[in-house]
């Protein structure tokens, strides 16, 4: 593989970081750097999401008709990279990087002319309606009720973990339309409007004190027939290919950068002898193995976006990454904490930018915090990565899935 960038790539990257310069306000970069999980906060998203569709960067990966970019891989890469490395912060992927991609492949007309314009102003902001209270990992055993009722289906039961349930206007569910068959069968995949009657959210309490996540509840709820992405009782097949959307995608840049910093931290922060704790031996050999993987990583990332690239389904190979990117991320925060010493200990989220409300906290009066920034967002961050190998299909489930695709057990 040749890792050297043509000069129509390095103009591109130029032009990509003339436009951030440009862009990216110092507020916004503050959100990026200050952000404590992979959701930033809300109101700085959406801002960049606006300043990116005003250029028609907002979802570069869409088919071009729909408003993507006719790129190649290596500008993905770059965009991406540029991105991360300016500090950007992150846009929700639950309606440009997950649904719609669903909406392209299983859509009506009627649905992508709605739907695809709208999620990219962000006058449609999707959450996601899958896990529920004894259906995780295992979702396919999920019982939410979806009654047919003339044109509409009534939706009756309970979702969980539900991210950004109380600032988005819709969420893609998957309800339980029939009971007979394989636990696979009898699935659809609905779009449900927030304000729809018998809907209530309640935010739940993460460990980091962030009331990001919710449970939602749905009692009776009518929804349009013509609110089904794919067939009725088919939804299995349209929440697979959502997942790999979920899965995939280019992580290795930011945790690059992720390493980077905290080699920058160490660097700057005294170890147990007094020395800059990036002299410890045992420490920078720690930072060096995590920096490492994170290289192996992107070649991995480089074969799957190659795959995809030639029409090619990457199939386990999204369960592998997600695997490695959630592990090497936790490790990664975990050197972070430890860089950041005992300051890393107090609890100050005051001095973040949290991706939603924190729950029974007094901030002091006057703003003190204790140390550096970044020694405050490090705790947090550490917190919030615990999830990273139980979302999105745990790791124990993702390694299940490799045993029988790639090694046939």
């Amino acid at each position: 593989m040749d890792y050297d960038w043509s000069a129509a790539d390095l103009a591109f990257r130029d032009e990509v970081r003339a436009f951030l310069d440009d862009k990216l306000t110092p507020d916004l970069r503050r959100a990026g750097h200050l952000a404590t999980s992979v959701y930033p906060d809300h109101h700085a998203s959406m801002k960049w999401q606006h300043i990116l569709h005003e250029r028609g960067w907002a979802a570069p990966a869409w088919p071009v008709e729909y408003g993507g970019c006719d790129w190649s891989l290596t500008q993905h890469y770059i965009f991406g990279r540029e991105l991360m490395q300016a500090g950007a912060p992150a846009l929700s992927p639950m309606g440009i990087r997950m649904v719609a991609p669903a909406i392209v492949a299983f859509g009506t007309a009627e649905q992508k002319a709605y739907y695809l314009p709208r999620i990219l102003t962000g006058e449609v902001f999707f959450c996601q309606g899958y896990s529920e209270p004894e259906s995780g990992s295992d979702l396919a055993s999920l019982t939410m009720a979806a009654v047919e009722d003339g044109e509409d289906f009534v939706c009756t039961g309970s979702k969980i973990w539900t991210t950004h349930a109380t600032e988005a206007n819709w969420i893609f569910c998957l309800v339980r339309t029939s009971r007979t068959g394989k636990k696979q069968e009898g699935i659809t995949f609905l779009l449900i409007e927030m304000t729809s009657p018998g809907i209530e959210v309640r935010p739940l309490v993460m460990t980091s004190g962030e009331q990001v996540q919710n449970q939602v509840f749905f009692d009776n709820v009518r929804v349009p027939k013509t609110n089904v992405l794919g067939r009725i009782d088919d939804g299995w097949t349209v929440a697979k290919y959502l997942l790999v959307h979920e899965r995939g995608g280019a992580l290795s840049p930011m945790l690059q950068v992720m390493a980077q910093e905290v080699a920058t931290a160490a660097a700057e922060q005294a170890g147990p002898d007094g020395n800059p704790l990036i002299d410890d031996a045992i420490f920078a050999a720690k930072l060096a193995e995590a920096r490492i993987r994170t290289e192996v990583l992107e070649i991995l990332e480089y074969r799957t976006l190659s795959m995809m690239a030639q029409g090619k389904n990457p199939g386990p190979a999204s369960s592998m990454l997600k695997i490695l990117a959630t592990e090497l991320s936790q490790r990664i925060t975990e050197l972070a904490l430890e860089a950041a010493g005992p300051r890393g200990r107090v609890y100050q989220p005051h001095a973040t930018m949290p991706g939603g409300p924190i729950a029974e906290f007094q901030p002091p009066a006057d703003g003190y915090r204790s140390g550096q920034e970044w020694q405050a967002v490090a705790p947090l961050r550490y917190f919030n990565d615990r999830a990273g190998s139980i979302y999105a299909g745990s790791n124990e489930i993702q390694r299940n899935i490799l045993a029988k695709a790639a090694l046939g057990l």
